[in-house]
């Protein structure tokens, strides 16, 4: 099978979906807009440079991975442009560092199973990074989770997902008996105290899924995962008892129509706007996502709806679940189980932010205020989701 054949042909592709919605998006404007085709020009030189670099170099691992999150930037990229023009010029920079730092892992990085010797390192660093919104953290959006340092706000959770995963993966690997889990227990435990805290609940949902997955991975026992989900619902009830910011998110979620105007303002104007798009959307440009409120970030997903349809919104979904599989194919290739667990942590890590956000949106589960990787504008997520799919890729790499 060629496969180099088809991932050129796949590229090809994702060139032009990003030629024809940025020159949707310049005929609609009067006069034409030049900048839409200065940003497709842009974003297709980067993904296509990158694309050579990791096939001329690194020919073994699975490109797919890259192709699939280039796809999911491009839409991601004509969204934000369509809403806020000035917020897509910051997104294709950070896009560029993002594939930079991609491909920086996949050229630089050591053999990945040398890595398992600094769990103690990644203990610390995570906890540093956990605890940091609770202590010194700014409250947007009812979330105390963001961090300024030099004038730059970031969200140390982010930061603290990448090194949690290391952190679990160098634990679980020499997993033997109950004892092993302790400590490891500990950890995500007091990692989910500090995001109800923050009042941070999707990346508690996340850290929730990333750490079942990976000790079901690790471990083979159903019945941890059994006792994880008996624990996760008596401390789910118990936060709905303390937090009021947890009754008002399951309020709303059980009926947000009676408070429309003011806790359910925001998934109410989410439903409105998936359901005005209908199967196949008003048209690119031709909607309106004014009404969405935090539309580039936690909403973005239904305003790709309304503009684009349920039906595209499904074909996103998909491409998410592709890029899952190739992502956890790559853990099956694993030379050890340290880069193997590493890989099906940061494939949970992605696949359960998607779950968590699109959930909430459609109001299936109660709303967190997460972003939709690579998709949704954000510096500290694009980076992150980034340096995550490298390291997979530079284990993809390894097995071949």
């Amino acid at each position: 099978m060629d496969t180099t054949r088809d991932e050129k042909k796949l590229l090809r592709y994702t060139y032009l979906l990003c030629f024809v919605c940025f020159l949707n998006l310049a005929i609609i404007k009067q006069p034409f807009d030049k900048g839409a085709m200065i940003m497709a020009l842009v974003t297709c030189l980067l993904i296509g440079y990158s694309y050579f670099v990791i096939r001329k170099f690194f020919s073994d691992g699975d490109k797919y991975i890259f192709i699939f999150s280039s796809i999911l930037s491009v839409i991601g990229m004509v969204m934000i442009y369509r809403i806020d023009t000035a917020a897509s010029i910051k997104q294709i920079i950070w896009f560029a560092v993002g594939v930079t730092g991609f491909i920086l892992i996949v050229v630089l990085m050591p053999d990945t199973s040398g890595f398992s010797k600094y769990k103690y390192i990644y203990l610390v660093v995570t906890l540093i990074f956990m605890a940091m919104g609770t202590f010194s953290g700014t409250e947007i959006n009812g979330s105390k989770n963001w961090v300024s340092l030099g004038g730059i706000q970031f969200q140390p959770s982010e930061f603290g997902k990448l090194f949690l995963v290391a952190y679990l993966a160098a634990e679980l690997k020499d997993y033997k008996n109950f004892k092993n889990l302790i400590i490891p227990c500990a950890v995500v435990m007091l990692s989910l105290v500090f995001m109800v805290i923050q009042r941070d609940l999707g990346s508690a949902l996340i850290f929730f899924g990333i750490s079942v997955t990976m000790l079901y991975i690790a471990t083979s026992k159903f019945r941890y995962v059994a006792i994880c989900f008996l624990l996760s619902a008596a401390g789910s009830i118990v936060s709905y008892r303390l937090f009021n910011h947890v009754r008002i998110r399951v309020m709303i979620w059980k009926n947000p129509w009676p408070y429309a105007n003011n806790q359910s303002y925001q998934i109410v104007q989410s439903m409105f706007s998936i359901a005005s798009g209908g199967l196949t959307g008003t048209g690119l440009g031709l909607g309106h996502p004014e009404y969405v409120p935090i539309n580039t970030t936690d909403f973005i997903f239904a305003v790709l709806c309304e503009e684009l349809g349920i039906l595209i919104g499904f074909a996103i979904i998909i491409l998410y679940f592709l890029l899952f599989y190739r992502c956890m194919r790559a853990a099956v290739y694993g030379n050890d189980k340290f880069s193997r667990l590493l890989a099906v942590g940061y494939s949970a890590m992605i696949a359960s932010q998607v779950l968590v956000i699109v959930g909430g949106v459609m109001n299936a589960i109660p709303l967190t205020g997460i972003t939709l990787p690579l998709v949704s504008r954000g510096g500290s997520s694009m980076l992150i989701t980034f340096f995550s799919l490298g390291i997979i890729q530079k284990i993809s790499e390894e097995g071949r």
